[in-house]
């Protein structure tokens, strides 16, 4: 009889956390140093004023920006910085590094901005399947971050989950 069918999982007050509602978005564009230097490999500090003062800033605008060098040359600070200067007001973001880089640190600042008062005291599973890949940085952020006012944390489905924490449970040294 299906009038006796109760559905425990909508009933047991768990709050599903889905990271991808947290990934990144937007476009990100890598800047690289050496597509700006003499020959690839020197920088020439007049030369490369002059190449930053007439770059086309189109292709940058509006996205994140991974800068880095990928040749083998050694690079001033100061030129990061110049070129941090050019590109900021008119980019999203702007972090030094690969697009690998950009993404992890999105992905966890966007984790870091949680209300947690919505879990306050209860009982969230971390969502553990999906259409994007998530790394292994945003769970164990997620984790950290719940685990001071999460009455318990688990990982998986509602309808199958693993248990990752429980309040109290904690080991004292």
């Amino acid at each position: 009889m299906l009038d006796g069918f109760v559905n425990k999982v909508s009933e047991s007050g768990i709050i599903t956390l889905d990271l991808e509602d947290f990934y990144p978005k937007g476009k990100t564009v890598v800047f690289d140093m050496k597509d700006h230097l003499f020959m690839g490999l020197i920088l020439k500090e007049k030369d490369f004023r002059e190449k930053m003062k007439h770059l086309d800033l189109s292709n940058y605008k509006g996205n994140n920006i991974a800068l880095t060098c990928t040749a083998d040359a050694v690079i001033p600070v100061w030129a990061y910085m110049l070129v941090a200067s050019y590109l900021e007001p008119i980019v999203t973001e702007i972090f030094f590094g690969d697009v690998d880089f950009v993404h992890k640190t999105l992905f966890l600042q966007n984790i870091a901005k949680i209300n947690l008062v919505t879990y306050q005291n209860q009982r969230v599973v971390i969502k553990g399947c999906g259409e994007l890949a998530i790394s292994e940085a945003a769970y164990v952020a997620i984790t950290a971050l719940l685990m001071p006012v999460a009455k318990s944390i688990m990982y998986g489905e509602p309808c199958s989950t693993v248990p990752i924490y429980k309040n109290g449970t904690k080991k004292k040294l």
